[in-house]
């Protein structure tokens, strides 16, 4: 009911609506945002983002429909926050200092460190996109497979079946540059 009555408002010009929407779904967008940029950018960037998308419901409005606003919000939140680690040259951040390993003094061992960290940025990096994304989420930003299924709209199924054959092409990658033996 109260969807029908926003989306009246919005296709109308009614700033009322948007007004609505905002207070409806501001927690819901926000949260889809800040999961994927997470760490990335400056929380400014994050709200511009966030911005954007409530923007493109009001430009938009006489494309939605009532039942699929949340999804329609969903999917556009996570295109544009996306977009915006795509425009500043960036995914899903794998941080350099993540795969460091505390108490090597020893020249040569930082040096075979270094390369083996380099091994495994690039086979991560080599992952298709939505396996790398689904990869990072869960294996750096620790977050959990139900999480991961939430955020990215996907069974949980599907997002182990996605980690399990991430993990294949990592080692498969990493042993073919040597890493693992």
């Amino acid at each position: 009911m109260r969807d029908a009555i926003l989306l009246e408002k919005l296709k109308r010009g009614d700033p009322k609506g948007l007004e609505l929407l905002m207070h409806a779904y501001l927690p819901y967008v926000s949260v889809i945002v800040w999961n994927i940029l997470r760490g990335s950018m400056a929380p400014e960037d994050a709200e511009e983002v966030v911005s954007d998308v409530f923007l493109a419901a009001w430009n938009q409005a006489a494309d939605l429909e009532c039942g699929h606003i949340k999804s329609w919000l969903g999917a556009v939140a996570r295109n544009k926050a996306k977009n915006k680690l795509r425009q500043r040259g960036r995914s899903l951040p794998l941080e350099e200092d993540l795969l460091d390993l505390p108490g090597l003094s020893d020249p040569i061992t930082r040096l075979e460190q270094a390369e083996e960290q380099e091994l495994v940025r690039r086979a991560v990096d080599a992952l298709p996109e939505d396996e790398r994304e689904i990869f990072l989420r869960h294996y750096y930003y620790t977050q959990p497979v139900k999480e991961i299924s939430l955020t990215m709209s996907l069974n949980e199924s599907t997002v182990k079946s996605k980690l399990r054959r991430g993990r294949m092409k990592l080692k498969e990658a990493l042993m073919k540059g040597g890493a693992l033996e």
